[in-house]
């Protein structure tokens, strides 16, 4: 799909949430139906933080749409995206709006991304072919796996300042795989033994921007929330 078609939008970046997501969870969680908040509350329990894609220059739509339904699908929390030459785009009948769930960290470069995920003390591993860490092993300690773009793949900068690389095992005649298909096997298989272990803050602050994206006005009311207990 051509990314100037009207029937594509730009991916927006995850806010940062307008107060402490205890504030936000106490203020919105009774605006929600019983079901919907144990909804909510059972797809944050199995979110995972321990592994993030990391996705550089995709021009393609279409693919950007697969790979964040893919995330969703699969229990990714995080994805964050280089930017430095194509702002991610996304068409609305294949993402089906699932960028709301994800933690969407836009960046300008690759050496903004790596230094942001390094101080976090995250592994950056490359996607890349005949590599010998294969997509179940990187759930052994927190993982982003970084892939590039369709045409020119990860660039020259990402691949420098990376860990280590991996790779899809593929044992037919073709020697690549799409990029959105690459993506989803290799989140399948590292979150299937990715830990969901996380702390009440964190699982606390996953429930808290689900919230904001499900309740109407939710940036009002918190903000309103916020004011009012700042003049009391």
């Amino acid at each position: 799909m051509r990314r100037d078609s009207e029937h594509t939008y730009a991916v927006p970046r995850s806010d940062n949430l307008p107060a402490d997501a205890e504030t936000i969870v106490e203020v919105l969680a009774p605006m929600v139906t019983p079901a919907r908040l144990s909804r909510i509350q059972e797809v944050a329990s199995r979110r995972t933080l321990n592994f993030i894609p990391v996705l550089e220059n995709i021009a393609d739509p279409h693919n950007a749409s697969a790979i964040l339904r893919s995330a969703d699908a699969f229990g990714v929390h995080r994805v964050e995206v280089i930017a430095s030459r194509h702002v991610l785009q996304a068409t609305p009948a294949i993402s089906r709006g699932t960028h709301r769930w994800l933690h969407l960290v836009h960046h300008p470069s690759p050496e903004h991304c790596v230094r942001d995920l390094k101080a976090r003390g995250v592994r950056i591993l490359v996607a890349c072919q005949n590599a010998s860490v294969t997509p179940e092993n990187l759930s052994s300690c927190p993982t982003a796996a970084v892939f590039g773009n369709e045409h020119g793949g990860v660039s020259d900068a990402t691949r420098a300042m990376a860990d280590g690389t991996f790779s899809v095992p593929m044992v037919g005649f073709v020697e690549s795989l799409n990029v959105s298909v690459a993506v989803a096997v290799t989140m399948y298989a590292a979150t299937r033994g990715a830990p969901e272990a996380k702390s009440e803050s964190e699982h606390r602050e996953i429930v808290a921007r689900y919230l904001m994206n499900d309740v109407r006005d939710a940036d009002r009311i918190i903000r309103e929330r916020v004011e009012n207990a700042s003049s009391s």
